[in-house]
């Protein structure tokens, strides 16, 4: 696995996500399971394999089941720091908020939306940032499709479907690369794709990184089944230590 260059990473894990209920009725967002084991197991894994030392997460709803989960982050090979909010800060907030608890702050740092899980070279994303010189890059994923489109000939009889085909359009993946000058621009409440991101896209410091590789979003009980169909049948299910729950649940 390639190293990255940058060693710290911070994880927005304080969404209640009432989208994903019963799951979530009971535990934050980051610990719902996918094959078994919760999605924050995944990131911390995926962080600790690219050469992360050390990852902030950033909680609020039920916070403790996820350190009880991660604990000091040793056993992922990777040190955990907790930013605890005592009341809810808007994604931008409590990014601003958690990113206090880095190690280095002026080193880049990787965020993660705490509901996505993905196996795509960090390193290549820390290397194409740097090689940019921006401020913030946002990993792009394709648009798939929710749903089956029809195949027409030039007469509009259907020759079949395609189920959730690629569409040609990017969409964030909820993984970047942040310098820490970008910090001081993050509002202390709200969300900072509506502030700090307009701001840095008018300036040009704003970048794009398309990946081709394996990335889900979990946003709906449907993806949390999608994507632990799709974990299973590559293999890529975490091992027994890791899951909460059967690894068929």
């Amino acid at each position: 696995m390639d190293t990255s260059s940058v060693t710290q990473a911070l994880i927005l894990a304080g969404g209640q996500a009432t989208r994903m209920r019963p799951y979530t009725d009971d535990a934050p967002k980051a610990m719902v399971p996918v094959a078994g084991a919760p999605i924050i197991g995944y990131q911390m894994l995926w962080l600790a394999e690219h050469g992360v030392k050390t990852v902030v997460i950033s909680g609020g709803y039920k916070a403790e089941m996820i350190s009880d989960y991660v604990g000091n982050g040793s056993r992922f090979g990777i040190a955990a720091i907790y930013a605890i909010e005592d009341e809810p800060l808007g994604r931008g907030g409590g990014l601003k908020y958690a990113a206090q608890q880095l190690p280095d702050l002026d080193a880049p740092f990787f965020v993660l939306n705490g509901d996505v899980i993905s196996t795509f070279s960090l390193a290549h994303l820390a290397e194409y940032h740097e090689r940019h010189d921006a401020a913030v890059t946002v990993a792009l994923s394709p648009y798939r499709s929710n749903w089956g489109v029809a195949d027409l000939d030039d007469q509009d009889h259907i020759k079949g479907f395609v189920q959730s085909p690629e569409l040609p359009y990017w969409i964030n993946a909820g993984i970047y690369v942040f310098n820490p000058d970008v910090i001081g621009l993050l509002p202390d409440k709200g969300d900072h794709e509506d502030s700090t991101f307009p701001e840095l896209a008018q300036n040009g410091r704003l970048m794009g990184y398309r990946h081709s590789g394996y990335w889900r979003g979990i946003d709906t009980v449907k993806d949390v089944m999608e994507a632990s169909k799709e974990v299973r049948s590559a293999g890529t299910t975490l091992a027994p230590e890791f899951r909460t729950t059967d690894i068929d649940t």
